[in-house]
């Protein structure tokens, strides 16, 4: 799947808004807004994983020490103040993005996608990110960054390994590994779109 969708992987990647964060070039306010748009997807990843717990497809990747929700509450308190669900609320890329999540609860094969696509990536990219926001914006002790501290986790390298073997031996047939290869590169276009309207508001030189 790595090999098949690595193209729609780079594109998230170097998108001008993923870059102009690592640059340290993102104004606080970009980053919070991620943030907060972070939070809007992953709270229907994982109501749609706590339904598929069960599912002997779905459910050999859905993991609760995984869940970033609660992580992502203490960001978004840092971040906005004891107020902050009243300050935020998803974009129409994100509302988009959810409801095309919310409608894998139907066929788990396109929900391990969105899984695979959002939490491999925060193991991996995303921890640069961490660095990158903890520089910039100065923020101690990950009080805005705990979404990306999987220190729980234990070796990153050998539960990514693991992850990656639970996905080998997922048992699905050709249409069924269509679906998901299809609906990983669709996640990536998603987050893509997400992206490209955070950038257009908070840097416009950066967002091509």
């Amino acid at each position: 799947m790595k090999q098949a969708t690595r193209s729609a992987h780079d594109d998230a990647e170097q998108h001008g808004f993923s870059r102009a964060l690592l640059q340290g070039a993102l104004p606080r306010e970009g980053y919070a807004a991620m943030v907060a748009q972070h939070y809007f997807a992953y709270v229907a990843l994982e109501e749609v994983g706590r339904s598929l717990a069960a599912d002997p497809v779905a459910g050999r990747v859905v993991d609760p020490a995984l869940f970033r929700v609660t992580a992502l509450e203490r960001d978004l308190a840092a971040l906005y103040g004891t107020g902050w669900r009243r300050r935020i609320a998803p974009t129409a890329a994100t509302r988009a993005y959810t409801a095309r999540i919310e409608g894998t609860a139907e066929d788990p094969a396109r929900y391990v996608a969105h899984h695979y696509t959002r939490y491999l990536g925060d193991l991996s990219g995303g921890q640069f990110v961490r660095t990158a926001a903890e520089r910039a914006y100065g923020l101690d002790e990950h009080r805005g960054t705990s979404f990306y501290d999987f220190s729980a986790l234990g070796s990153l390298p050998r539960f990514k390994a693991r992850y990656r073997a639970q996905l080998d031996v997922l048992d699905l047939d050709a249409a069924a590994r269509r679906r998901v290869v299809d609906e990983t590169r669709l996640a990536y276009r998603l987050n893509v779109a997400v992206l490209a309207g955070l950038g257009a508001e908070f840097a416009p030189e950066t967002a091509a």
